[in-house]
């Protein structure tokens, strides 16, 4: 029985045919390759009796011969073998007269891996990173921080670094600390705007181990793919992999192995499954597999599951089964640290179209990068982006001036800052004309073509030749065909893909799914990939994926409130109506006895020796109540619905909540109270008023205007509840409407609302009550304006006092609060699921 030799990397091992041998990553095994693309137990090579051969155990990428994958071949001298890849996978070759098998070659960079007999100190191999059959064990000197199940690793595997080869080494000195950032001065220079200028730094700790620190950096640093503490630290076992921006380092003996992802990364989905309420699957077992830099077009007709698909591939809401794949690390888990490098361009555009181009990517770029990134290194990298999509001839232009596929590449130009590795895209061509939709598809190849894996959900079917792959959705969210597109419409057999989706409605009830997965080309682009056995999404506890923050709350709120401001600025419609509603609102007060223009009490009736009742004082403050609550509603109700599809992507990215909400609520709440102010100096300052308020003494005015003010901003408070609720702009108005009319009937000008029971408590909810109330203080109305029926049933809210008008204004406060925090809660559902805490 002869001999075989195995050559790999300049090293040799003499195997006996009296035993098979396992070839894979698995430390345990008899050759250990360290390639994410060699599975677990990747493969056998044995003596059956009359020669040797290699059979393949299943494995996730495949066993190749002379480019050819193989389940089972036989070895001579001279054969050579590719594991994981056909071209430039792991080489194994046969030497020697007797032939030979070689250990596969883990690139000549990873030498310190190159392929060994199995003893314990292989333990400290690098974890798995594709899912194989096997069980992997765990290593000695497990990671510090709990374990996640890998990105497609086997059970109980460590989280993984991708498919690369390192991208270069770091040497350690014994007893240095090796500082990493974006500066200059630091030990490992990181050239990535993601990364901090003192971000981290590995040192030993005094039992010999290695730790990593957080310096306080602000897009944070990961251990497999959890966010450590900022300012914290973690001790570093043998298979713990630490990403800081776009690249990932693993210690390795004495030496730091970094890998940096620069876009060539693959993608895949695996067994994909949504449940609705009621136990409906809107999404069934979607499998498919990308390679690096590739265009992926997925089409499918109303009903496929589309939306619900580029969902759960983001992240947005997450398959309640199955797994998604960003280079063999898995997105759900690991999306604190993945969520920057992954881009997402909606179907309605990510941007203030009142901003210029640069203006807006400008703003962009300040709150996606790290605070201590300059206005120089943000600019370069806006002018970059403009340059490569060649929008630098039209960065000074109005968004809103450009032509529709031209706003399609501001919005892509604007995911490309931070240089996304992958990039989803829904409906980019929609309402688009033919030659924007050839442009715009021209652009996603050439972004695949630079080194993206960019998936497209479209309904367009006029460009699809240029895809690398096209996936089709059946109608019940099922995948009914993934490969090449020119394949496509050969599989289904028809000519046109009109008739395809002609099909597909007539015939709802077909299985489209089972007709796929019996197919050749299942065989041949799908099977590998569906072939992992399905898992539910355990999602790992809150805090753990709650996602840094690249700015601080105080430095984002800073920002937005610029920004929202330039965009008010911009809009001259907006700045005039600003100005003429409050004027007109004030002006029709005045209307009102304009020739009394009383709003104190004239006379004493001699008879009972009692005021005469003064109505036009209770309708002037109804007018300018009303006009006050119409005002700041209607500035508020539109804008969060308007920019609801900036902030689900912004806060994707890493902005706070809370600040977004604050920069509204600072902005609109100056304009609204400015407005306020100008409808009470209108309305009470040409009528005979009270000489001396009950809190302010002779500034009377201002006392009358205050409540004003604060209604006004309390009703923009409510009109951001309103906007936070909505679905579509549309409905807004109705809902403005009705709260205005509501506002007036509990103003208790028009009927005594003290003594009505339910209804006076109910009017304790209106904003319009404690205004009108506060005013009514100053102006005391329980004398001026008197119950007619009863003129002993005096309103305590409308008592002459300086109690009566300062509770009255607490409790106007304490509805505006309220309503923030109604806002601040109504938000959380427009915010990737994977991200709620």
């Amino acid at each position: 029985m002869p001999e075989l030799v195995l050559e790999s990397n300049g090293r040799t091992w003499t195997l006996d045919p009296s035993r098979p041998y396992t070839l894979g990553r698995d430390p345990q095994g008899d050759i250990v390759f360290d390639d994410a693309r060699v599975s677990w137990r990747h493969a056998t090579v044995s003596f059956d009796g009359r020669g040797w051969v290699i059979e393949d155990h299943g494995s996730t990428n495949g066993t190749f011969v002379q480019g050819q994958r193989i389940q089972q071949v036989d070895l001579g001298p001279g054969s050579a073998v590719h594991l994981g890849n056909a071209t430039d996978g792991p080489r194994v070759t046969l030497s020697g007269a007797e032939a030979a098998v070689a250990a596969p070659q883990a690139q000549s960079q990873q030498q310190p891996f190159a392929a060994q007999g199995a003893g314990p100190g292989w333990a400290q191999q690098p974890a798995p990173q594709q899912p194989q059959s096997g069980v992997p064990q765990q290593a000695p000197g497990a990671a510090s921080i709990p374990q996640q199940q890998g990105s497609g690793g086997a059970a109980g595997a460590p989280p993984v670094h991708g498919d690369r080869s390192p991208t270069t080494f770091h040497q350690f000195s014994l007893g240095r600390v090796m500082r990493i950032g974006r500066a200059l001065e630091n030990d490992l220079v990181v050239s990535d705007l993601q990364v901090s200028r003192n971000h981290a730094e590995f040192h030993a700790t005094p039992d010999g181990r290695m730790e990593i620190r957080d310096l306080g950096s602000h897009n944070g640093t990961y251990v497999n793919g959890q966010p450590i503490p900022k300012g914290g630290s973690v001790q570093l076992g043998p298979t713990d992999i630490v990403g800081v921006g776009h690249s990932t380092f693993r210690i390795v003996g004495d030496r730091l192995e970094e890998f940096v992802d620069t876009g060539e990364v693959s993608f895949s989905a695996r067994h994909l499954t949504v449940t609705v309420d009621g136990g409906k699957q809107i999404l069934k077992d979607v499998s498919f597999g990308v390679p690096e830099k590739s265009l992926i077009a997925v089409i499918g007709p109303s009903g496929s599951g589309k939306s619900t698909l580029l969902k759960a591939l983001t992240g947005y809401r997450p398959a309640d089964q199955g797994e998604v794949l960003y280079d063999n690390r898995n997105l759900y888990k690991q999306f604190a640290e993945l969520r920057q490098r992954i881009g997402l361009v909606p179907q309605d555009d990510i941007l203030h179209k009142e901003l210029s181009v640069k203006k807006a990517l400008k703003y962009a770029a300040k709150l996606r990068f790290p605070a201590d990134t300059t206005a120089a290194e943000r600019d370069a990298r806006i002018d970059e982006v403009l340059r490569e999509l060649k929008l630098d001839i039209h960065k000074d232009k109005k968004v809103t001036s450009l032509s529709g596929g031209q706003r399609k590449r501001v919005s892509v130009a604007l995911e490309l800052l931070t240089k996304p590795s992958l990039i989803f895209l829904d409906e980019p061509t929609s309402g688009l004309d033919p030659g924007m939709d050839r442009d715009v598809m021209q652009l996603l190849r050439g972004l695949a073509d630079d080194g993206r894996t960019v998936l497209v959900v479209t309904h367009s079917v006029a460009e699809l030749a240029i895809c690398d792959k096209l996936l089709v959705m059946a109608p019940g969210g099922s995948v009914a065909y993934f490969g090449p597109p020119e394949e496509a419409l050969n599989f289904f057999g028809y000519d046109t893909w009109a008739d395809v989706f002609s099909a597909f409605e007539n015939y709802r009830d077909y299985d489209w799914a089972g007709r796929w997965k019996g197919s050749q080309h299942y065989q041949m682009y799908a099977a590998d990939i569906d072939a992992v056995a399905p898992q539910s999404v355990h999602m790992p506890p809150p805090q753990a994926i709650k996602p840094p923050k690249p700015q601080a709350w105080g430095s984002q709120l800073m920002t937005l409130i610029r920004r929202y401001t330039a965009v008010i600025v911009s809009d001259k419609g907006f700045l005039a109506l600003t100005v003429i509603l409050p004027a007109v609102l004030g002006a029709v007060s005045l209307l009102i006895d304009s020739k009394k223009g009383l709003l104190v009490n004239p006379a004493v009736n001699p008879r009972t020796g009692l005021h005469i009742p003064n109505g036009t004082a209770t309708t002037v403050l109804l007018i300018l109540a009303v006009g006050a609550c119409f005002a700041g509603a209607a500035n508020s109700v539109r804008e969060l619905i308007k920019e609801r599809v900036i902030y689900e992507r912004e806060r994707a990215t890493g902005l706070s909540r809370s600040a977004y909400l604050m920069s509204k609520v600072v902005v609109l709440g100056v304009v609204t109270v400015l407005q306020g102010l100008m409808v009470g100096l209108i309305g009470f300052s040409s009528r005979d008023i009270p000489d001396q308020g009950v809190v302010l003494g002779g500034s009377t005015l201002f006392e009358l205007c205050v409540p004003i003010m604060a209604l006004g901003f309390t009703s923009m408070m409510v009109g951001l509840v309103i906007s936070s609720l909505v679905k579509t702009a549309e409905k807004t108005m109705p809902l403005l409407v009705m709260f205005a009319i509501v506002q007036v009937v509990f103003t208790g000008c028009l009927f005594t609302l003290n003594g009505a029971v339910g209804v006076n408590q109910f009017s304790y909810l209106m904003p319009s009550r404690w205004a009108v109330a506060a005013a009514g203080a100053t102006l005391d109305f329980n004398n001026i304006a008197p119950n007619a029926d009863d003129p002993t049933n005096t309103d305590p809210l409308w008592n002459h006092t300086a109690g009566a008008w300062s509770l009255d204004m607490i409790a106007l406060i304490v509805l505006g609060v309220a309503c923030g925090f109604l806002v601040a809660r109504f938000l959380r559902r427009h915010e990737p699921e994977v991200m709620r805490k």
